[in-house]
């Protein structure tokens, strides 16, 4: 107990370290894991109809450069590891992009409810003071369609960097830098607007955008490692479960990526509202 003690004032006493702890401690009490499963649950069924809908976009946007539309997609679905080799349409086609867009937004309705319950929780919004069945569904509709319009456009916007077909010459380590920092600009503008509209909080962009930074930054070094954590998961899943292997793993990594925004999420709680330093022991 001694010790705890000591490793809980030393921690309060310097602020570079007592912030992340306040913030991973919020993230425990608030029970953000469980707050992940659910976001994880409707986001596997919401994103297949989203790359419908984006495979067919492509078809249309980049007719006639199927080399273009090989790499841009190549690049792009790099971001959705396993999901990425599943084949998808390469033209366009309008009825993919309908029934694709109505099905991810029926299934992105849930991911956004589910998103923003998590928000108002972490934001300590009571019961009484969240938003109605009418608001609540008219926020997540907003939710949707910009954020599902937002990812669509930063992945093809980063796909088209990486590839080349923006500037028209080979791909190198440049371009893969580039397409980097340009996927991390517009992943951050995305998710400072998605964060204010999650919760009903009065909350400025300054306020959002450290924690918009780190879920960008969080996400692109979880891409980064993509490969090797899949890896990883599908050989021991697979030795479990079976054929059933591939669907836990997609499972395990939107739960990871949850998680991540999540803690992004606290962040700006936890510095909004000044909630460091947090003791190891508080509740």
């Amino acid at each position: 107990m001694k010790l705890l003690d000591r490793i809980d004032e030393a921690q309060e006493d310097r602020p570079w370290l007592a912030f992340p702890v306040a913030v991973v401690k919020k993230f425990t009490d608030d029970s953000s894991g469980n707050l992940a499963v659910l976001i994880t649950y409707y986001t596997f069924f919401s994103i297949f109809p989203l790359l419908l809908a984006l495979a067919s976009i492509l078809g249309f946007v980049l007719h006639g450069h199927p080399s273009w539309q090989a790499k841009v997609e190549q690049s792009a679905l790099s971001n959705f590891p396993l999901i990425g080799k599943a084949p998808l349409p390469k033209s366009g086609s309008i009825a993919a992009i309908v029934i694709g867009t109505l099905l991810a937004l029926y299934s992105g309705l849930g991911v956004a409810k589910a998103a923003q319950t998590a928000w108002n929780t972490i934001y300590c919004v009571p019961e009484s003071g969240r938003p109605g069945f009418l608001s609540n569904n008219l926020r997540a509709l907003r939710l949707v369609v910009v954020g599902g319009l937002g990812m669509i456009v930063t992945t093809i916007v980063a796909g088209t960097v990486t590839s080349g077909t923006a500037v028209g010459i080979p791909v190198g380590w440049g371009l893969t830098v580039l397409g980097i920092v340009v996927a991390f600009l517009l992943n951050t503008l995305l998710f400072t607007v998605v964060f204010r509209w999650l919760t009903v909080r009065d909350v400025t962009v300054r306020e959002t955008l450290p924690g918009a930074a780190v879920a960008a930054a969080g996400l692109a070094i979880l891409q980064a490692v993509a490969s090797a954590f899949i890896s990883h998961k599908l050989k021991s899943a697979r030795a479990t479960y079976g054929s059933f292997g591939t669907v836990i793993v997609l499972l395990s990594w939107f739960y990871l990526q949850s998680q991540v925004v999540l803690l992004a999420g606290q962040v700006n709680v936890v510095r909004q509202d000044k909630l460091w330093p947090r003791s190891l022991r508080s509740g």
